[in-house]
């Protein structure tokens, strides 16, 4: 299974309201989240369907404010993150958000006969940044490994990078984010992930 797939459906597991997501640890969050998405992709025709503008408001209204973009953003660029401007760090924030929203709108029909796994986490009320390991589990194909990794932030526990069968979402987008960087500097690398984003503005 392709990584932007899975990705779209692990980020969809991030669906629980905040003041619920702030009395819950990592493992527990996403325990109880499963149950609930799934259930409502298995009753929900137009999502199994592949309806893009189901999507994009399933994204905005309940899985956004669960990822921090920020801190995911600042690891896939890298050293370079240091030297941009506050201005073209918020620009690359708001095009990498849209960036994985447009992966997950993409993604939605592997949904479909998923079920998953919640394995059991390490560690201790002091811990601020830990790893939530998931098996994604479909008929008839091995076990998907997927990890979230999660750091604990005054909103409640957040996601900043995926990883799928220990393929890093942050670090594979490093190394393509490198080398645009090495050719087109920040901005070059602004613009191209606008011109992935908005296909229309390129065109235009």
């Amino acid at each position: 299974m392709k990584l932007g797939s899975i990705l779209g459906l692990s980020i969809a597991l991030l669906t629980l309201p905040a003041l619920a997501q702030n009395s819950l640890s990592p493992e527990a969050l996403v325990r109880k989240i499963t149950n609930d998405v799934l259930e409502t992709v298995r009753s929900d025709k137009a999502l199994q369907a592949g309806d893009r503008e189901k999507a994009l408001a399933l994204a905005e209204q309940k899985v956004l404010p669960h990822i921090d973009f920020r801190e995911a953003a600042r690891l896939a660029v890298g050293r370079s993150w240091n030297s941009a401007t506050p201005q073209q760090q918020d620009r690359l924030v708001a095009e990498f958000r849209a960036m994985l929203v447009r992966i997950y709108s993409n993604a939605i029909d592997t949904y479909r006969g998923q079920t998953l796994r919640v394995l059991p986490v390490r560690m201790t009320p002091e811990d601020a940044d830990v790893t939530v390991r998931n098996q994604y589990l479909k008929p008839g194909r091995p076990p998907v490994l997927v990890e979230y990794a999660m750091r604990k932030t005054p909103e409640g526990w957040k996601i900043y990078d995926i990883a799928v069968e220990n393929v890093s979402l942050v670090l594979t987008y490093r190394g393509e984010f490198d080398q645009v960087m090495r050719q087109s500097g920040v901005d070059g690398l602004i613009k191209r992930m606008t011109e992935k984003n908005h296909p229309a503005l390129r065109a235009g």
